[in-house]
């Protein structure tokens, strides 16, 4: 059983959608970070970090924070959508690897500067927004020739997605990126990635 410690986020989805794709059982226990949870006592001692997501696996008793830690931990777990050959293991992880460098702390200033900054900031909108679609552009150049991001449907989807999937709720659009959006239709009909996207 995996414990799974999380909020209504893209990171949080990420690693609900992953439980949900290699079927591991698990307990969702909500960190409102809205209220501050994260900084308790009892969560600082899971993540030290204060922030979601992080996981307890409860028949390893090992502890994980950071949400691609997670995802790699949770593939190798189950043997899933983590190749094992060297090549399509390192093109999935520098994959990964761009998400969280690049799409998450992009996508997520674009989030706080557009949607939740108390002062609105043309300058930080602007660079934030412009390199958002930049990244667009980087994923639907490799989406040209893939179904998913490295081929196959691997933990580089998984953690791309739910940040994608919010282009709406960030006043933008995919209608340039033709090969991002068909990626995002096709990745949002899988079950799991539905029942991910709804915890917690």
């Amino acid at each position: 059983m995996i414990d799974l410690y999380t909020f209504t986020t893209p990171n949080g989805r990420k690693v609900s959608v992953m439980l949900e794709e290699v079927e591991l059982p698990y307990n969702v226990h909500k960190i409102d970070i809205t209220t501050q949870q994260q900084f308790t006592p009892e969560y600082i001692a899971i993540n030290p970090n204060s922030k979601i997501p992080a996981i307890v696996d409860q028949e390893t008793g090992i502890t994980v924070f950071e949400s691609g830690a997670i995802l790699i931990y949770l593939a190798e777990k189950t043997g899933c959508l983590l190749p094992t050959d060297q090549k399509s293991r390192f093109q999935v992880l520098e994959w990964l690897m761009f998400q969280m460098a690049g799409v998450g702390p992009m996508f997520g200033q674009l989030n706080h500067f557009k949607r939740f900054a108390p002062e609105k900031i043309p300058y930080a909108i602007e660079r934030y927004e412009k390199e958002t679609l930049r990244i667009y552009g980087v994923l639907d150049k490799q989406l040209q020739d893939n179904e998913f991001i490295c081929g196959n449907y691997s933990i580089a989807d998984v953690a791309t997605y739910p940040w994608v999937a919010i282009y709406e709720f960030q006043g933008l659009t995919l209608d340039n990126y033709s090969n991002l959006k068909r990626w995002v239709e096709t990745v949002q009909q899988r079950p799991a990635v539905q029942r991910g996207m709804q915890v917690p």
